[in-house]
Formats: C-alpha cells, structure tokens, sequence
C-alpha cells in the first residue's frame, strides 16, 4: 500500500535518487517544476543524486547538461548505467580482460578505469561484450557483439530499456538494440540497469544515505527498481508511466508515494484510509472497487488525491484475490492548477464517475 509521512519528503529522507528522462527533463527542456523543487530540497537537507539508465554520455556531461537547465549538478551527483555495468563486470571477468564495448563515450570510460581492457573486434577474443545505448550505434558494432558471443564471451546489457523518452515521443532504448543481440545468439544477457539495484545501492553507498528515497517515472524500471533496493519509491507524472498504469501496477512495481511532479518531494504524504462503507478515502477524494469495478467520487477534476484513492482500492482488492475490471480504470490525467504556467485549468480525460 501507499506509505505516508506527516512531514515532507525532503525532510524524512535524506537523500533522493532522482530518474533524469521524464522527471528532471524531457528532451532539451527541464520538466516543470524540477529546478526549484530540487533546489528547495537541498535547502532542507535533503542530498541529491541523479540516477540514469543511460550509458552513452559521461558523468560530465550530464552534470553540464543539468546545470544548464537551472539544476545544480557536479560530476559526483551522477550515477550511470555504464557505471553499474563496469562494477558487475567483476562478477563475470577477471580483472584486466578484454572487453568488447558497444556504446557511447561513457561506456568506453567506465569499462576502461575498472581495469579492463577495450577492443573493438570478435576476433580480439574478448571475455566479455558490454552493450549500452547510444544514437550512432551501427549494425556493424551489433553483428561483432553477436560473433563475441557466438564465440563464448558473456553479454552485459547497461539496461533493458526498451524505449528512450524524448521530446519527440518514445525513442527505441537500448533494450530494443540488446534484443536484436539476443535474436542473433539466443543468449540473454546479464543486465547492470534499473530495475536491478545496483546503480540505487552504489549511489546511496556513495553519499552514506541511511534512507534514500527512488524518484522516477517509470513503474517497471524506477519504481520497479526500488522495490528490488528496498528503498520506498516516488511515481511522479510526468514522464512515461500514467497514474493509471499506477492504480493497476502489479505488486512488484507500486510506488511507496505519487505526486504530480518534483514539487511533491516538498509536501507530506498522508496515507489513504479506508472507511466502513468501503471507500478508500484520501484528502476529500474517493474510490472503491465495487463488483470488479473501479468506482471514482463525483468531484469535477482529477487530483493527486483521487489517484492515491484510487489505487489504494484497487491494489486493496487485488491483493484480497478480487479481479479488477482494468477497463474500468479511467486515463486519471491529474489537472494543473490554473495560473501554474502548465495549465490553464481546464479538466482533462476526465473520468465518467459515481457514488
């Protein structure tokens, strides 16, 4: 269920692991809200890392790209895919053997200062492929990783990620480019990336965190990966996953809290309650599953409020063995606030309801 806290997130955890792509931006553009709401929280104490699946650039470069976009960042704050899947390659190789890299300048750098020794060739004989994404990945670099393993070497993957959010829409990620890998040798890889915990507990281990706390978008991987940390996880809308995918998550995916944007790591979080008559109540909002169905109050707008009620019922009912109509799961798009600069208040998708 939904975990609550009577202070701020910013004040009950000390440090946020924060999902880049769909939280802190999208694309070249800083996602409302994230500048300030990340500076704010610093102000109260809490630390910030950046947590990314992607593998192609350096740490460098992403920390420039923040600061560029109002968000304080250094080098250190970061914490990469090409990273996490340097460290697991200790778990598969020897130290100083030789390893085919496919991907962008991060990966190389990572890979190079473990130790491990960079070739560009099947006929190298390396011990090891490591695949992470980057935009000029050719079918050349795909079909020498394919001979590699073809041949004996273990696959690596950065991370799964099937696709890469952009401003023009969803991008193929570098789990789409693994898969073509796998078609060709039939090997799954080992994979370094969220939702693994590595990348969470390496970063938290960095800053001495006694309770970090995962912030991302996406359920399988950010929310998914933090449940696999052990560390509670913030869904925040506005990148890939909805609020309802969030009502009809499976277990292994649900957030500890949901909030609209960043501006909800400066707010307490109020667990919803359930009521007698069988309502999920949280704030003045309302839901209950009724007969397999998603039942929603009649107020005019959706809110935050009314998607921690909602889910509160459904994941209620569904973990007491109820089936759950998912088609009686409206979009739940939550509105902004008129005058926010977002929005100019009007409701969107809003749901049919009743009581």
């Amino acid at each position: 269920m939904l975990e609550s806290t009577a202070r701020p997130l910013c004040e009950e955890f000390d440090l946020a692991l924060v999902d880049l792509d769909g939280v802190a931006y999208r694309g070249p553009e800083p996602v409302p809200h994230a500048p300030e709401s990340l500076t704010a929280a610093r102000a109260a104490g809490m630390a910030v890392s950046f947590i990314t699946n992607n593998a192609s650039r350096e740490p460098e470069t992403v920390a420039d790209q923040l600061r560029g976009l109002g968000i304080d960042a250094a080098p250190d704050d970061v914490v990469t895919a090409a990273q996490a899947a340097a460290a697991l390659l200790a778990d598969v190789v020897p130290g100083g053997a030789r390893v085919l890299v496919v991907g962008g300048p991060g990966l190389l750098t990572a890979v190079g200062a473990a130790g491990y020794e960079i070739v560009a060739s099947a006929d190298d004989e390396p011990a090891a492929v490591v695949q992470g994404f980057a935009p000029d990945v050719s079918w050349r670099e795909l079909a020498e990783a394919a001979y590699a393993i073809q041949r004996g070497a273990r696959h690596v993957a950065s991370n799964l990620d099937r696709t890469l959010p952009n401003e023009r829409g969803l991008a193929p990620g570098n789990g789409s480019l693994v898969a073509a890998v796998v078609a060709a040798t039939g090997q799954e890889p080992l994979s370094a990336g969220k939702p693994a915990p590595a990348m969470f507990h390496l970063a938290a281990q960095r800053r001495g965190a006694r309770r970090p706390l995962v912030v991302g978008d996406r359920l399988d991987t950010d929310l998914g990966g933090a449940r696999a940390a052990g560390y509670p996880g913030l869904h925040v809308l506005t990148g890939v996953s909805t609020a309802r995918d969030a009502v009809l998550a499976p277990a292994p995916e649900r957030p500890a809290f949901i909030g609209a944007d960043l501006r909800a790591l400066l707010e307490p979080h109020p667990a919803p309650v359930a009521a007698e008559d069988g309502w999920w109540r949280s704030g003045a909002r309302a839901a209950k599953v009724e007969d397999g169905r998603l039942r929603l109050d009649d107020g005019p707008a959706v809110d935050v409020d009314l998607v921690r009620a909602a889910c509160a019922a459904a994941w209620a009912a569904v973990d007491a063995g109820e089936a759950l109509d998912a088609a009686s799961v409206p979009d739940l798009v939550v509105d902004a606030p008129a005058g926010d600069g977002t929005d100019d208040g009007a409701v969107h998708g809003a749901p049919v309801r009743d009581r």
